[in-house]
């Protein structure tokens, strides 16, 4: 079976921690795992690693890349297919399926989103070998059996039974909690965006009910065939239309992670019903999330979110967490970068954390990953110092090469060429102090690719 995991999401709903160049499908909330990882684990569970695909944004893919490296994965790094744009999933899909057909021919073909918790059980193996056995002749999707009424996720009423499932009577949008109690009574599924089917039954239903979406991918330039495609989800383009569409019950625990609610859902309570990340002092506090990179200290506070990410603090009432996406607009409307960027940028060789920024200075913590490096480059407006905590480094200074290690520093001056190397085994981490009239990450003359 080969696997596509859909990858190439911005999540705006859980800002400040998912910010659009570090969305939440990359994000360690509940454990030391990303939710990509995560997922990347339970398509190995139906696929060997070279059936994996990753469908990503551009800019995603050295992100994707490390996380399939931290877990050891062993998934080709060609597996991983760049959209040039998004274009929701329809697209994503069609484009991971033709990638499929073009290398390995037909096969069946299971679609996981990156971004979902799910804890897998007997439930779920069962779910997906009898989606299997469906695929050769439906558009199978997978049905959450609800523990209690949900107005955040869509819902399938089950039809006419099929030996491994059910014919999809309808699919219906986001309800209302009296709708939404009477879908439950009446044994509605939520909709999970999971989804598996043969490639040749995908497309064929693609030519007769998405046109549009097939036509554009006759163009072999990918960047144009975006350009041609319409916007639009599986949901409507295909599954809603389609006499082919069946659903397997899964009785699993899942969720879309779609909102800091569902997030304080997922995780464990203190005493007070308190779910707690980080450093937090509580007094007569009850209800809450709380997460922090720093102390946080409640009293008297109930029934909230408070999530403080570094450079940005969210304070809210949980009732009213779905309106975390109106921030961001906001923020993108003013300009303000924290709408899309954290204090912790990620970069193919590693990341850099700023720690303080004034007029005319800026403190980073740089990470190098091991034998990774930073292209030949110069700034013409900023100095910087280097000071090494952690690991070796290799320097070239304007020609000059040496090794820095554990405590020792040097400084590069402004309209000097200079390259930073990790050629170690183990993450290289320095303190860098820039100092200049400007500061802008624009002032960067690069004179070879970073590796």
């Amino acid at each position: 079976m080969k696997t596509i995991i859909l990858a190439g999401g911005r999540g705006t709903r859980l800002w400040p921690l998912s910010r659009e160049e570090f969305p939440k499908q990359f994000l360690k909330i509940f454990d030391d795992k990303s939710l990509l990882q995560e997922t990347l684990e339970r398509a190995l569970l139906f696929s060997k690693p070279d059936e994996i695909y990753i469908v990503t944004n551009e800019k995603y893919k050295f992100m994707v890349v490390q996380h399939i490296k931290e877990i050891e994965a062993d998934i080709p790094e060609d597996n991983v297919i760049l959209e040039p744009m998004a274009k929701n999933t329809l697209p994503a899909i069609f484009y991971g399926v033709k990638v499929i057909l073009e290398r390995d021919g037909e096969d069946v073909v299971s679609v996981l989103p990156s971004d979902h918790l799910i804890k897998v059980n007997e439930s779920y193996k069962k779910a997906f070998k009898a989606a299997e056995k469906l695929a050769k002749d439906y558009l199978v999707t997978f049905g959450i059996k609800p523990n209690r009424p949900h107005t955040g996720y869509g819902y399938i009423k089950p039809g006419e039974p099929l030996e491994w499932g059910f014919k999809v009577d309808r699919f219906v949008e986001k309800p209302d909690y009296e709708t939404a109690k009477r879908y439950v009574e009446e044994g509605y599924l939520w909709n999970s965006g999971m989804f598996m089917f043969s490639a040749r039954v995908f497309m064929e239903e693609c030519l007769k009910l998405a046109p549009e979406v097939a036509m554009a991918f006759e163009e072999e330039d990918v960047a144009k065939a975006y350009e041609r495609a319409p916007e639009i989800s599986i949901d409507y383009g295909l599954m809603e239309k389609t006499d082919k569409a069946a659903v397997v019950p899964l009785d699993v625990f899942w969720s879309d992670v779609g909102s800091f609610d569902a997030i304080y859902e997922i995780m464990e309570k203190d005493e007070n019903e308190n779910a707690v990340k980080g450093e937090v002092l509580s007094i007569d506090s009850r209800n809450n999330l709380i997460i922090g990179e720093s102390l946080i200290a409640t009293i008297g506070i109930e029934n909230a979110i408070i999530v403080d990410s570094g450079d940005a603090i969210l304070v809210c009432s949980r009732d009213e967490s779905q309106k975390v996406k109106d921030i961001v607009r906001i923020l993108k409307e003013r300009g303000d970068r924290r709408a899309d960027v954290h204090r912790t940028i990620y970069r193919p060789w590693g990341c850099f954390t700023i720690l303080e920024e004034g007029k005319f200075y800026k403190i980073l913590k740089i990470k190098v990953l091991p034998k990774k490096k930073l292209g030949l480059r110069m700034h013409y407006y900023r100095s910087e110092h280097w000071i090494v905590v952690k690991g070796t480094a290799k320097v070239e200074v304007d020609g000059r090469e040496f090794l820095l290690r554990t405590g020792e520093s040097t400084f590069v001056p402004a309209g000097v060429r200079y390259r930073l190397e990790n050629p170690g085994i183990l993450p290289l981490e320095i303190i860098e102090v820039q100092i200049g009239e400007y500061l802008g990450e624009d002032d960067i003359v690069r004179f070879e690719e970073n590796e």
